[in-house]
């Protein structure tokens, strides 16, 4: 086995077992349980992959009284160890940066508490320009960006990101109040992955970056 795969693995396994915050890339260590979002966004898979495993009886959990479902410290630790050798070590234990582009202040902080509370690690951006230099700095792993703001619009925003060979990987969700067949074809055809009208519910927001990170 790698090194570097046995450094990442020991790194994760050890954390876990101390019980102690790491605060940036990695993930946050709260207790002896995890929830199905918080084991999903450790082991870098979506929400319904965690809650495939659980159910199928691959990753021991539990139910709540609450309906919810929790795994144990322990069990995610044995998960980990003997079930997840075969994905590559740099992907694993990283959170998913999402940069929320939108010129209104409620939106932005609408979106980052959807995304930061279900594991993604989030920054945000006010306008066109912004968004350039927070794609350099962050450099996201997905942008949600709205169409119509001050200065340079989502859709030259899109262009732009998508025909520099340095960023054209970064996956785009366009989300706009201005929902017309004309604004979503022009801003597919400007390179967006995929498109939501606002407003937007938690769930269906969750589900799309889901979708595009599986792609």
């Amino acid at each position: 086995m790698p090194l570097v795969y046995v450094s990442y693995v020991s790194l994760v396994l050890s954390v876990l077992s101390a019980h102690i915050f790491i605060k940036g890339s990695y993930f946050i260590v709260k207790n002896d349980f995890y929830t199905i979002p918080q084991a999903a966004n450790i082991c870098a898979v979506g929400r319904t992959t965690m809650w495939r495993w659980v159910k199928t009886g691959e990753l021991k959990g539990f139910p709540t009284p609450g309906g919810q479902y929790k795994i144990r410290k322990e069990d995610l630790k044995y998960f980990i160890r003997e079930k997840m050798k075969h994905l590559p070590a740099a992907e694993l234990f990283q959170a998913k940066k999402v940069l929320i582009v939108d010129d209104d202040p409620k939106i932005q902080k609408l979106l980052n508490k959807m995304l930061s509370t279900n594991g993604y690690k989030t920054e945000m951006a006010s306008d066109g320009f912004e968004a350039g230099v927070k794609t350099i700095q962050f450099k996201p792993d997905l942008i949600i960006l709205d169409l119509f703001m001050p200065g340079m619009d989502g859709f030259e925003v899109c262009k732009q990101i998508k025909e520099n060979s340095n960023t054209s990987h970064i996956k785009i969700l366009s989300c706009t109040g201005y929902d017309t067949k004309e604004n979503k074809d022009r801003i597919i055809q400007a390179g967006a992955d995929s498109y939501l009208a606002k407003p937007v519910s938690k769930n269906t927001l969750l589900q799309s970056l889901e979708n595009l990170f599986g792609q």
